[in-house]
């Protein structure tokens, strides 16, 4: 007996219409997924939106962070542009006042800072150390010719050189050597160089506390004038003194002579024109 077979076999024509029918269906399965998948997924602005909230919270920090300090920048220059004065505060009306341009004070007169460099004295504007106010020129008073200074005696010769004396001391504590100059003989040889000295110290410096007194007289005598008789009109005057030249200033340095020492001053006194003038003089010191 004979079984017939379950199917009959394809020929080759049968064969390719399969499989072209199989192609057919596939290509429209991908189709349709693909027209669902377009359909499923947003699109636009709606799109950007759910794409940027759907994010890992580890994002989301970071975005508040970028959106913190960007906000701290926009509020820091606001502030600093209120305090520089390029806009106004938020809700400030502008007055007269803030809007008038500011003005600045007018600044103090300052003190040099080389003030106070050598000793506690200030510089002038002339580059030397400033007398001390309580040891200005002002404060020393001129020597008054005393009376009996005015007697052509050797008594009054002898007042006339210790006031000679006291006039040398005031030249060189004030700088004013006229007192002494019109005492002097024109031709006196002491009193140009003690003159000379005293203004070359003065044209950059100063002196206070210079000072002389008589300890006693040596010598009080007719003087023997060269070429001359002896007369009274001239009468030689030693005096014994103890001195201390104080202190000194020249330019930016002070010297402090405090020390008293001795020292001998001889004067020749001549009676000329009712007064004692002083013809010659000389000083030495005794214990250098």
């Amino acid at each position: 007996m004979t079984v017939p077979p379950l199917f009959d076999p394809l020929d080759t024509e049968d064969e390719d219409q399969l499989r072209r029918d199989t192609t057919s269906r596939e290509a429209g399965r991908e189709a349709d997924a693909e027209h669902w998948d377009t359909r499923s997924r947003p699109s636009g602005m709606r799109a950007h939106a759910q794409a940027w909230l759907h994010v890992e919270p580890f994002y989301w920090t970071m975005r508040v962070v970028y959106v913190c300090l960007a906000a701290g920048a926009v509020f820091a220059v606001y502030i600093n542009g209120v305090a520089e004065g390029w806009w106004h505060a938020w809700g400030e009306k502008p007055s007269v006042a803030a809007t008038a341009p500011a003005t600045q004070p007018t600044p103090a007169p300052s003190v040099s800072s080389e003030a106070a460099v050598s000793g506690g004295y200030q510089i002038g504007p002339d580059g030397v150390l400033v007398r001390p106010a309580q040891y200005a020129a002002d404060t020393y008073t001129k020597p008054e010719l005393p009376e009996e200074a005015k007697e052509n005696t050797e008594r009054g010769a002898e007042a006339a050189a210790e006031h000679y004396l006291a006039l040398l001391v005031y030249a060189w504590n004030t700088g004013d050597t006229q007192p002494l100059a019109d005492m002097s003989d024109s031709d006196s040889k002491f009193a140009h160089e003690v003159t000379q000295r005293i203004s070359d110290l003065y044209g950059n410096g100063w002196v206070f506390n210079n000072s002389s007194a008589v300890e006693h007289v040596l010598k009080l005598e007719p003087a023997e004038l060269a070429g001359a008789e002896n007369t009274s009109d001239a009468v030689t005057v030693v005096l014994a003194i103890n001195s201390s030249d104080g202190t000194i200033c020249q330019n930016k340095n002070i010297y402090v002579h405090d020390q008293q020492y001795q020292s001998i001053f001889a004067l020749v006194m001549t009676w000329n024109n009712d007064q004692w003038v002083v013809t010659q003089a000389g000083m030495e010191k005794t214990n250098e």
